[in-house]
């Protein structure tokens, strides 16, 4: 493992989601696009091509806001 690997393996969970927060804001400050991988590109593709041909596959804003308060529920 390398240093950095170590120190963070260090941290307690709640350092770790700090230190995430942190990269995810520099990240966010970044004026250039981040670089996609194909594969994130293509999947992306395929599911607006998938809704586009059968616009049933989409879910609404509540649809969403439900599954995601139900999975908290769980």
């Amino acid at each position: 493992m390398d240093i950095f690997t170590d120190a963070i393996r260090d941290l307690g969970p709640a350092e770790k989601l700090r230190l995430v927060e942190q990269i995810w804001d520099d990240l966010a400050a970044e004026e250039a696009p981040l670089p996609l991988p194909d594969w994130a590109v293509a999947e992306a593709t395929r599911r607006r091509d998938a809704m586009l041909a059968d616009p049933k596959l989409a879910s609404t804003h509540e649809e969403v806001g439900k599954r995601i308060g139900d999975s908290r529920n769980d």
